[in-house]
């Protein structure tokens, strides 16, 4: 089993920064890959960003050159950085959390945290 909980998130204005943190309940070297996705009202829930056991990232098109994930292994946190955000950005942020279990895996889930863009 794994906790997350996100924190970081509120109303900001576009073109300004917020920093969302998930904070993991076991080590985060324990953990095959870890994500944030989003979801809008109306829209399926997307990837955002992700970072693997390996230290390698991935982002969606979209957040490419304004959002980094990174992780702080010694507090078991995982944080996505967020600039230059725009209206389209508004949405729930949920932290993702794959764990190897057995021959497969297992993805749990944080209860997220809403971002505003708005003026």
């Amino acid at each position: 089993q794994v906790q997350l909980v996100e924190s970081g998130g509120g109303l900001v204005q576009p073109g300004g920064s917020l920093r969302l943190s998930c904070a993991t309940s076991r080590s985060i070297f324990s953990i095959a890959a870890m994500g944030w996705y989003r979801q809008a009202p109306g829209k399926q829930r997307e990837l955002v960003a992700a970072v693997t056991g390996g230290g390698n990232t991935n982002y969606a098109d979209s957040v490419k050159g304004r959002f980094t994930i990174s992780v702080d292994n010694a507090k078991n946190t995982v944080y996505l950085q967020m600039n230059s955000l725009k209206p389209d950005d508004t949405a729930v942020y949920y932290c993702k959390a794959v764990v190897v279990a057995g021959p497969g895996t297992s993805d749990y889930w944080g209860q997220g945290t809403q971002v505003t863009v708005s003026s």
